[in-house]
């Protein structure tokens, strides 16, 4: 009954790729003094009698470090995306040039560069959480398969092996916890 056991690492790789990345597209939408066009994504438009992500209503550049352009393909629309920006609280005064609109980004200052390090670490614990999460999972499967019959020395390595996937991720969330914490607090 024993050799039947068989537990899904791969199942369990998968998501904590998943916490992974969850926790990657969360960095990259904190704002870190430089220009990025993700930091627009989670701006929604009125557009059309719908909520429309701006990408899909004119093209978002970054010409420069500290500067987000976005060209709207409907002159009537500037005054709505220029409205979603200012309400978004993203904390960016848009300024009109016919139908673009450019984002200056302004400094950080030391205060608000460790509001975004706390927000930072919060996105990275939850990431924690989520890889546990999945261990935990892993462990009841295989006392569920100790219950029906798994060796204790087959329980021992099955246990281990969910343990250094475990230990993996959360090593990869803390090095990119600091990566992204350096990069806020950089002047």
């Amino acid at each position: 009954m024993s050799d039947d056991f068989m537990l899904d690492t791969d199942d369990l790789e998968r998501r904590m790729d998943g916490a992974m990345a969850n926790l990657k597209t969360e960095f990259a939408s904190l704002r870190t003094g430089r220009a990025s066009s993700s930091m627009l994504e989670p701006v929604m438009v009125d557009a059309y009698g719908s909520m429309t992500p701006i990408n899909q209503v004119g093209t978002v550049n970054v010409p420069e470090p500290r500067m987000v352009t976005i060209n709207v393909w409907d002159k009537g629309l500037v005054g709505k995306v220029e409205k979603a920006i200012r309400e978004s609280g993203l904390g960016i005064n848009p300024q009109l040039n016919g139908t673009i609109i450019m984002l200056p980004i302004p400094e950080l200052n030391e205060e608000r560069r460790r509001e975004l390090s706390k927000v930072a670490g919060s996105y990275a614990e939850n990431a924690r959480v989520s890889v546990r999460n999945v261990r935990r999972d892993g462990m009841d499967q295989i006392k569920k398969g100790k219950a029906d019959g798994l060796s204790e020395d087959d329980q021992k390595i099955w246990e281990s092996e969910v343990q250094e996937m475990t230990d993996k991720y959360i090593k990869n969330v803390d090095e990119a916890l600091e990566t992204k914490q350096a990069e806020i607090m950089q002047v």
